[in-house]
């Protein structure tokens, strides 16, 4: 099976994001006792883009920066070093207690303590993400793309940002750019706007081409029945989310690629790691193995990056899910949130489960 792509395109992959910045403590110690902390540049849809900018292929980000601020410097050299291209309004801060960039607190647990996540996002100057700030058909007409990412992340961020992701994929698709939607549920966005975001989520989700959750995304973004988090070996349950994917495909039958991973943790260093996938009618299962967890934040975003390279290398289906499962293997090796491949060969010793030094 191949997925048809667009020529003579600018770009290989588009994505709208909010950048941010994540503190992390040192030797994998917790927040609230650690005294020193290393910050990085993150965002989960830069975190899926980064497999395939690192990789040589052409790379946009749209997003909004806090006009001034040193974060958004940094956020800007820190792209430029993925080889990514950027743009977006800068918007002005409007004094201390203004916009700014949003501030992830994570540290990595260790062993039998699992990792906490700690999201200040109040005034968030990525919530302002507007289509009237972007020329849609330059992007999607005039440079082109192959494909579009969309996170339900960035869905859900603000009623603005819906908007925006909605506008996105409608020109992407009148243009012939593939779409990719990560459903990425977030309990905290949806509170009190369960409605419209289940429209916004359903509506990109019908025209997209590339559809990636897991158990609780399918569930809660789009209302399909599908297993129940925990409990069981996750080598037991691949059935029942076989039986998921079937059900999302009966209602959103434009997709030709449903993907999801899996993943049992052992410990916070030890996890089960897997995935399954359903391409062109044909299941393509990578059973749960065993995986070393230096930080687990960006292992699914990998994944996703990781399956979108090889669809937009034209390589076959069963190699997608293979390069996908060993990017989130590689990227949760790395203190940031997004992997750093060398070169494919790195991600591929990974898959073959080759670790021994390469001189």
């Amino acid at each position: 099976m191949k997925i048809s792509l667009r020529d003579n395109c600018k770009y290989a992959l588009v994505v709208p994001t909010s950048m941010g910045v994540r503190l992390t403590p040192v030797a994998g110690q917790p927040v609230h006792c650690g005294g020193t902390f290393v910050m990085h540049v993150t965002s989960a849809e830069t975190n899926v883009a980064s497999i395939a900018s690192f990789l040589g292929l052409p790379v946009k980000v749209l997003t909004t920066f806090v006009k001034g601020s040193p974060i958004a410097q940094l956020i800007k050299d820190n792209l430029r070093s993925r080889g990514m291209d950027f743009e977006g309004p800068e918007v002005p801060q409007g004094g201390p207690w203004g916009y700014r960039h949003q501030f992830n607190i994570a540290d990595t647990g260790y062993g039998p303590r699992g990792p906490r996540v700690w999201n200040d996002r109040a005034g968030e100057v990525g919530r302002t993400l507007n289509v009237k700030d972007f020329d849609l058909d330059r992007i999607f007409a005039t440079d082109g793309a192959q494909m579009l990412h969309v996170s339900g992340l960035i869905g859900a961020l603000s009623p603005e940002t819906g908007r925006f992701c909605i506008e996105l994929a409608r020109a992407a698709k009148k243009h012939g750019t593939r779409i990719s939607f990560d459903l990425n549920y977030r309990a905290s966005f949806w509170k009190g706007r369960e409605k419209e975001l289940c429209g916004i989520f359903s509506e990109i989700a019908s025209i997209a081409d590339v559809l990636v959750g897991n158990e609780e995304d399918f569930q809660l973004c789009l209302g399909v029945k599908g297993p129940e988090a925990g409990g069981e070996k996750l080598a037991s349950k691949i059935a029942d989310f076989k039986e998921m994917i079937v059900r999302t495909r009966e209602v959103y039958s434009n997709a030709s690629v449903f993907a999801t991973t899996l993943r049992e943790v052992v410990d916070a260093n030890h996890h089960l790691w897997g995935a399954i996938m359903w391409a062109g009618g044909e299941w393509h299962i990578v059973e749960p193995r065993s995986i070393t967890v230096l930080d687990r934040i960006g292992g699914g975003d990998a994944f996703v990056g990781g399956l979108l390279y090889g669809i937009l290398r034209k390589w076959e289906p069963e190699k997608w899910i293979q390069f996908g499962w060993a990017s989130g293997a590689l990227a949760v090796t790395m203190i940031t949130d997004y992997a750093q491949p060398l070169d494919e060969g790195q991600i591929w010793s990974i898959w073959e489960g080759k670790a021994r030094v390469v001189r």
